[in-house]
């Protein structure tokens, strides 16, 4: 899976946003914190939900339980709004 082209990652003040463009079928703005800023990241590349949950292990010091949850949370709400590809 990964991030559709229609749509910009952007952070500002400590704060992540994924922003559609004219062609996304979707219209507002996605804001999250930085977990999700790094998920957004991982995505702008094909990765699967396993390889996203290993690089957030490595990142931070979560159980993998909250984080698996945290990934899969970000996922469901990015196929919602039709951002994967």
């Amino acid at each position: 899976m990964k991030l559709k082209e229609e749509f910009i990652v952007h952070e500002a003040d400590g704060e992540s946003m994924l922003i559609p463009t004219a062609d996304a079928g979707f219209s507002g703005i996605v804001r999250g914190n930085k977990t999700m800023g790094r998920i957004l990241e991982l995505l702008k590349e094909d990765t699967t939900e396993e390889e996203i949950i290993a690089k957030m292990l490595e990142i931070y010091d979560a159980p993998k339980e909250k984080i698996e949850q945290d990934v899969k949370k970000v996922i469901e709400n990015l196929q919602k709004i039709d951002a994967l590809a």
